[in-house]
């Protein structure tokens, strides 16, 4: 294994500017340790090696030749398996789009391509990003590097487990609910939700059009900020995409501060229902904050009891709409079945195989919500619950500047525990479905691991809308004092994975 892989993205990139490193050198790097890993972990449903590699070298010869470029080029990275690109398939994890070659670029993946950054390859999902351990991908679960028993997290453990696995030092995931932070949180990585709108969802496979956001999953606050500052920017192709910009992220983490901060402890999202070593590792991060010179603060969001039943109708109810364009007729699988097909046989074939069973349960219950007669009482009744969390948060913000919570009330579980009990799968997202719910930043770091397991768990960090900068100004400073403590930075912790298990 290269030592290059070991460097967090920061320090890669300034390796790369010095000409220390060549570009070619780094993605060849994390190639060969995809190779050598993904078969166990399974983070990379595709894998486009050719093409960042030609990306690489003419990074290098541009860099040769003394071109100015962007602070990225030459940094290789990882892309969720539900944006679109035009040289891979896409196919959200599902074989309802198994080998589909989309007509176009996501925004974001065009950014990165204006960096100069080699895509390595697509990631793993939960089908359609439903789920919360990538059990529910059509194409096998990721594995977690510390653990090859356990989830990686979901939908995002296909790019968490690619960052925490060192087969790449960056990976762009999506969030409808906590997909980024969860992951993060169990397999020991960084990783952010932005303010909805700050980042374009244009060519984004849709899940719930009001809740998904695209975000950064690295190994260090820095990386996630170098990254966000790329990936954000108005984009008139998406509706909902914010006309001003958010400001730099990487100034804010170059520039960390807790001192004067009051940090708002959310008075739901502690205490029962929390395994005891993610609590405990929450209160020690609560007393370096408070050593730093932070102001430690209680706030009350009593709406947030309802938050993951208000979740679990706004979600579906979206996603039934969302997925109704996959119907065999304009693009993916067709099933035609015996006898004298109609077109509504051929729909109800071809979904019935290409969609999976949670991405069933969900059309289904979408389906029911937005029904005749009930969409007052269930669909309604959640947006009314949604607005009721806003004004919460709207609240606790005027004493905080910042809220904090576990990023999920466990470690990461084995897998089969939760598969078969979507209730109990739904409620790792209990501490993250809120801030998806108001629109408003969040982000997970490492918060070192629980006694019982010696597992990572994390620490989520909330920010008023637009505010994304206090997040890195504050997550970068909790995760010096962590180090300071730990002596190491916390991917040091990780085991050495064991291929071929």
């Amino acid at each position: 294994m290269s030592d290059l892989i070991k460097h967090n993205a920061s320090e890669l990139v300034e390796m790369l500017a010095s000409k220390q490193v060549s570009s070619v050198e780094v993605t060849q790097a994390h190639l060969d340790r995809i190779a050598e890993v993904n078969p166990t972990i399974n983070s990379f449903l595709h894998v486009t090696g050719e093409e960042a590699l030609k990306v690489a070298s003419d990074v290098d010869k541009r860099r040769a030749a003394g071109e100015q470029l962007p602070l990225l080029a030459g940094l290789p990275i990882a892309v969720k398996d539900n944006l679109t690109t035009t040289d891979a398939p896409t196919t959200a994890g599902s074989k309802i789009l198994e080998g589909w070659i989309p007509q176009y670029d996501a925004t974001v993946v065009k950014l990165l391509r204006a960096q100069g950054m080699p895509i390595l390859g697509k990631t793993n999902l939960d089908e359609f990003a439903m789920g919360s351990s990538t059990e529910f991908s059509a194409y096998g679960p990721s594995r977690n590097p510390w653990d090859i028993e356990r989830i990686p997290g979901g939908s995002g453990g296909g790019s968490s487990s690619a960052v925490a696995s060192f087969s790449a030092p960056l990976a762009i995931g999506s969030d409808t609910g906590g997909s980024i932070r969860f992951p993060a949180a169990v397999t020991g990585t960084v990783g952010t939700k932005p303010t909805y709108g700050g980042v374009s969802r244009y060519g984004l496979i849709a899940l719930a059009s009001s809740l998904d956001q695209i975000g950064p999953v690295s190994r260090s606050v820095l990386d996630a900020a170098l990254l966000q500052d790329v990936i954000s920017g108005h984009d008139p192709h998406d509706s909902t995409s914010l006309p001003e910009s958010l400001g730099s992220m990487a100034d804010a983490a170059r520039n960390p501060s807790v001192k004067g901060k009051r940090i708002g402890v959310i008075k739901q999202l502690t205490g029962a229902g929390f395994q005891p070593g993610v609590q405990a590792r929450f209160d020690e991060s609560l007393e370096l904050l408070a050593k730093a010179g932070a102001e430690i603060v209680e706030v009350d969001c009593p709406s947030f009891e309802y938050a993951i039943a208000a979740y679990y109708l706004i979600l579906p109810a979206e996603a039934s709409s969302n997925l109704a364009k996959f119907d065999s007729v304009r693009f993916g699988l067709r099933v035609t079945p015996d006898g004298n097909p109609t077109i509504e046989r051929v729909m109800a074939a071809t979904r019935e195989a290409g969609f999976g069973p949670e991405v069933k349960r969900r059309i289904i219950l979408g389906t029911y919500a937005l029904s005749s007669g009930y969409y007052d009482a269930y669909y309604g009744s959640a947006q009314k619950v949604r607005t009721l969390i806003q004004r919460d948060l709207a609240k606790a913000f005027e004493v905080a500047d910042v809220l904090v919570s576990p990023t999920a009330p466990t470690t990461a579980f084995k897998f089969g525990e939760k598969i078969d009990d979507p209730l109990a799968m739904y409620l790792n997202d209990i501490a993250t479905i809120p801030a998806n719910l108001a629109g408003i930043p969040g982000m997970a770091i490492p918060n070192g691991l629980a006694d019982e397991d010696g597992l990572p768990s994390g620490i989520q960090l909330l920010a008023p809308a637009r505010a994304d900068a206090r997040l890195y100004e504050v997550g970068a400073a909790l995760e010096s004092l962590h180090e300071n403590v730990w002596g190491k930075r916390m991917m040091q912790f990780a085991p050495e994975l064991k291929v071929g298990a």
